[in-house]
């Protein structure tokens, strides 16, 4: 079982900025907290951190869950991923999980009229404008999404149902929630086993 989205990976709020990557980036925080609950207890936290500019801009997102049966643990999941964004493009990204203590590494990188992705399965060429699935970014939903855990092209459907509100359905079932500058507020979704996973901006 992996906490971050209801597949494998739980690892974009105006129509405005729907399908604006840059617009999107121009609004963003210096960082992100959020604390992560399952079925109401804390399981651990995801952080993003957004340093450089407009023109050159890296996003580092930490997530450490631990999930315990009484007081034994019986879960751990580790995720980090690099992803590098130049003059409001996606161009790179790596990623290293610690899937209860199996370890996976993505990497990922535009080549101008492919993405090439190489992760546990082996190598991967996505359409050239493939992006990482990225909850932060809702700029990302109107492109082809790849997961940053497996170095897979996911499928699902992303839609806005509402202000801020993006539903995406599919190999997985996550709401995302966005302010009115576009930035991630919140997360809802399932995990295989049924149970729900919440994640609270802090």
């Amino acid at each position: 079982m992996s906490l971050l989205i209801a597949r494998r990976e739980l690892i974009l709020g105006g129509a405005g900025l729907a399908l604006v990557p840059g617009a999107a980036l121009a609004a963003l925080p210096s960082k992100l907290d959020f604390q992560v609950f399952r079925n109401g207890t804390k399981v651990g936290e995801h952080h993003v951190a957004f340093t450089g500019d407009d023109n050159a801009r890296t996003a580092t997102t930490n997530v450490a869950m631990t999930v315990k049966l009484g007081p034994v643990p019986v879960y751990r999941y580790k995720h980090q991923a690099i992803e590098k964004w130049v003059d409001g493009k996606w161009v790179s990204a790596e990623a290293t999980t610690d899937d209860n203590g199996k370890m996976k590494k993505v990497s990922a990188k535009a080549m101008g009229t492919y993405v090439q992705i190489s992760g546990p399965a082996g190598a991967v060429r996505g359409p050239a404008d493939a992006v990482p699935f990225s909850h932060w970014n809702q700029g990302n939903f109107g492109k082809p999404l790849f997961n940053q855990q497996e170095g897979k092209l996911l499928k699902v459907k992303c839609t806005q149902v509402g202000a801020g509100h993006w539903t995406i359905r599919g190999e997985t079932e996550i709401d995302d929630f966005y302010d009115g500058s576009g930035n991630w507020m919140a997360l809802k979704g399932k995990l295989d086993d049924g149970s729900s996973m919440e994640y609270r901006r802090v």
